[in-house]
């Protein structure tokens, strides 16, 4: 790879969020993995922003969360998905 494909610290900065959160396309990946690869800095920036999220998603585990809420949120990806709403087979009785 010439060291025009490669991505300086301020582009992988830049990418870093979208990195940790599975964002990026497959490309971009991998130009931030080589990039990482080579530059402990980097590197450490990622490795505390994967440890910050990994935290989060620990702490939120653990909380309760009403039905409601989470029948509100059922419905809303399954909109998401398909525009026309739920199919009725997808709908719950509760």
């Amino acid at each position: 790879m010439s060291t025009l494909d490669r991505y300086t610290c301020e582009q992988v900065f830049r990418l870093l969020d979208d990195y940790v959160d599975r964002e990026l396309t497959r490309e971009e990946i991998d130009r931030v993995e080589q990039h990482l690869a080579t530059c402990a800095q980097c590197a450490s920036e990622s490795r505390f922003e994967h440890g910050i999220v990994e935290g989060l998603k620990n702490k939120i585990r653990h909380i309760d969360v009403p039905a409601s809420l989470v029948e509100k949120i059922e419905t809303a990806l399954k909109r998401h998905r398909d525009p026309r709403g739920p199919h009725p087979d997808d709908v719950e009785e509760r």
